[in-house]
């Protein structure tokens, strides 16, 4: 142990044990687990809440309102906070595992931690629990009937009582001698034999919002921690939702964020940001980008991979062809709001000044306007007539003596073109985004270079969740040739693909068939050479 760090603490003339000691002794307290995000709130000060407190396949050790505990992430066993039960375990599960579970005395990163070598907890993982032994080791310290300063209920693996103890004084600086079999044999072990279970979910008692949330943090740590390097940097969120956390989901569970407490993937990665995890920018106009991350942050250090993934460096090596076989076309839908211009006609119908509807739902209500005010031609059916504000609205300055009615196709286009486009982008597994305008189309142009050579330029990838990388990556591997992102001229920060030849073939095949986007969101297919011309 490291002589600068402190082993004790001392409230009220009781002697509690460091984090520090703990990781030394990590079975000292009976311990209860929670997520990695919840550690920032405990830092802060908060109390540790019961819904934060994660329900092992084991059960939870039996305590006693007042006994000391320890606090552990899920799927390391060393503490990160020394914690009073304000309840027993029995009365945990009475109140559904709702209010405050356990008063926090002292946390990893704290000031208390400050004073010590301010290392991070060591990775050590979950211990296998036999039932039977563990009921023979409690009746054993029933027996025994021994009443410590502090109530420590111990694990019957590593029996240690605070008398065990000894302090010594040597050169001013605390040192800790516990009993010799608490070995690191019997450390390692056990880490070897351990059992993933505790860490997966007997989480009945938590509700499916919460589970949901939990598996976001769960994914989305693992992701940073493994999946994503410094050089994928500044990375489409859109792209690490899909080719990074999705990945990083046990078998048999799916991420839905709209069965999260969060609603929006944008909304998850904000609480992440602020929480100083992870910085995200908005690059292009309505497109997020992570910028920044935190390697160091104690949260990302303090995660354990869960068993059964492979290790970060061949997760590191995730090759481009798995994340374009993991992209979906996004959905994209035309909205349109109704402008000043436009209100007369649509107040009837309960609408205000920037209203968003679909096209079927402008429609509707044209129709209903149309059949409320008996507008429809009694000669024709296929005409209606103009009224005084549907003239005002729909026609022309130059039409209004001269056009007495319409027909029903024209009204209608004449309405939509006069709303305020918007366009709703769905990405999959993701609550939908509105944005301003109509979506530009993935703009590709072919562009002569010095002596002649040519060079393919594609724009506007990221608006359909592109990562243009990704694209630029798998370009090169299929043609090639020389592939680069660069600025897009006169922008701040948008970004082109560029890859030497006239590669329009090649980007067809890619865009239409492997990506699955409808042929109407690209721009410029009709420049392939003449060979096999795309119709």
């Amino acid at each position: 142990m490291n002589n600068r760090n402190p082993i004790l603490f001392e409230i009220e003339k009781a002697l509690y044990p460091t984090v520090y000691t703990l990781w030394v002794y990590p079975d000292l307290l009976p311990a209860f687990s929670t997520w990695p995000p919840v550690l920032q709130k405990l830092a802060g000060g908060a109390d540790l809440m019961l819904p934060g407190v994660v329900v092992p396949s084991s059960g939870f050790p039996q305590v006693e309102r007042g006994t000391l505990c320890a606090v552990t992430l899920l799927g390391n066993r060393a503490p990160v906070a020394v914690a009073v039960a304000t309840m027993s375990t029995a009365e945990m599960l009475a109140a559904g595992m709702k209010g405050k579970g356990f008063a926090v005395l002292h946390t990893y990163t704290d000031h208390l931690w400050e004073y010590g070598d301010k290392s991070y907890p060591p990775t050590l993982a979950p211990l296998v629990t036999d039932p039977a032994e563990k009921e023979s080791a409690e009746d054993e310290e029933e027996m025994e009937g021994k009443e410590p300063v502090i109530s420590f209920s111990t694990d019957p693996l590593q029996h240690v009582d605070v008398g065990d103890l000894s302090l010594k004084e040597r050169d001013s600086c605390a040192m800790l001698t516990g009993k010799e079999d608490l070995n690191e044999n019997r450390a390692a072990e056990t880490a070897e034999g351990a059992d993933t279970e505790v860490q997966q979910e007997a989480e009945d008692s938590r509700t499916p919002q919460e589970q949901m949330d939990a598996l976001f943090n769960q994914c989305f740590f693992h992701a940073l921690k493994c999946k994503v390097k410094k050089s994928d940097l500044p990375l489409l969120t859109s792209t690490f939702l899909r080719s990074h956390m999705f990945p990083c989901c046990p078998a048999g569970q799916q991420l839905d964020i709209k069965k999260s407490s969060y609603k929006k993937f944008s909304k998850f990665l904000q609480c992440m940001q602020h929480q100083k995890i992870l910085q995200v920018k908005e690059l292009s106009k309505g497109v997020e980008s992570i910028v920044e991350v935190d390697w160091k942050h104690p949260d990302i250090k303090a995660f354990a991979v869960p068993e059964g993934f492979s290790s970060a460096s061949a997760a590191q090596d995730s090759k481009s062809e798995e994340r374009e076989q993991a992209y979906h076309a996004p959905e994209i839908i035309p909205l349109y709001g109704v402008s000043t211009k436009m209100i007369p006609l649509f107040q009837e119908s309960g609408h205000r000044k920037g209203s968003i509807l679909s096209s079927s739902e402008v429609r509707n209500i044209i129709i209903n306007y149309v059949k409320t005010n008996e507008l429809v031609d009694e000669t024709n059916k296929n005409f209606v007539k103009v009224n005084a504000i549907l003239c005002d609205c729909l026609l022309e300055k130059s039409e209004q003596d001269e056009v007495s009615n319409l027909k029903w196709d024209d009204l209608l286009s004449r309405c939509l073109e006069r709303l305020q486009p918007l366009h709703q982008v769905t990405f999959f597994g993701q609550e939908p985004i509105v944005r301003k305008g109509n979506i530009e189309p993935i703009n590709i142009t072919i562009a002569q270079r010095s002596s002649n050579k040519k060079v393919t330029i594609i724009k506007n990838l990221e608006l359909y969740g592109l990562d243009p990388q990704c694209v630029a990556n798998v370009l090169q591997q299929k043609v090639q040739a020389s592939a680069t992102i660069t600025p897009v001229p006169g922008t701040k920060d948008r970004v082109q693909v560029q890859i030497q030849g006239n590669q329009i073939h090649h980007l067809a095949k890619m865009l239409l068939e492997e990506y699955q986007l409808p042929r109407k969101y690209i721009q410029g297919l009709e420049k392939a050479p003449k060979l096999g011309r795309k119709k």
